[in-house]
């Protein structure tokens, strides 16, 4: 049985981390998917492409047609190379993301406005909570970053300890938006900037 096992992070250099120790632990790169966002820059590609190009590999999908099936980490070396590769995608109510691997077409549909619920759906659809969801969007609008992994069940407690060293636990960080009057992720809210980015961050490091 396949098991999808999804987390939180604060940034994407902390998303990376994992995604490096899961490979490390011999995870494969077409198993994990990263959606990090974009709103303070980090990924400095600001040019979308003009080609197809639904896996935001970088490249013409009608070239890659013969390698179809290989996953879009495996295709740039490594679900870290293609974090740090890709191009970008916007979101209504998210802003900029940057995503890599299984979870891209889902995502594709969410930013072109074809997926029910829009992220908060997407998000759903892989096995979300509806309000671990909400909650997911919300972190990303404000700079987070998302870890998803397809695993066997006998793997889910040595793949989740992995993941778990660093995530952010959603309902905690549900407490603390909602303390500042947050009610639940809107898909019309103006997206967050470096600056408002940076800030949220250090409310937590507080």
């Amino acid at each position: 049985m396949t098991v999808t096992i999804t987390r939180l992070y604060q940034s994407h250099a902390e998303a990376r981390s994992v995604v490096e120790a899961l490979e490390a632990a011999d995870v494969g790169s077409r198993n994990i998917s990263v959606v990090a966002s974009n709103a303070d820059d980090w990924h400095k590609d600001k040019k979308p492409a003009t080609y197809p190009d639904k896996d935001l590999d970088g490249r013409d999908d009608r070239a890659e047609a013969a390698g179809a099936g290989a996953g879009v980490g495996a295709a740039v070396g490594g679900t870290v190379g293609a974090l740090t590769g890709l191009g970008l995608m916007a979101i209504p109510g998210v802003g900029p993301i940057v995503a890599a691997g299984w979870l891209v077409a889902t995502l594709a549909g969410a930013a072109a406005g074809g997926a029910t619920g829009g992220i908060v759906g997407a998000l759903t659809q892989i096995g979300s909570t509806p309000e671990e969801a909400e909650v997911y969007a919300e972190s990303l609008r404000r700079g987070g970053a998302v870890v998803s992994v397809r695993a066997d069940e006998k793997d889910k407690g040595r793949i989740a300890g992995i993941m778990d060293r660093t995530s952010i636990n959603p309902m905690d960080r549900r407490k603390a938006y909602s303390g500042a009057g947050w009610t639940r992720f809107d898909p019309a809210a103006p997206t967050y900037n470096a600056d408002m980015v940076r800030k949220e961050r250090e409310l937590y490091r507080r």
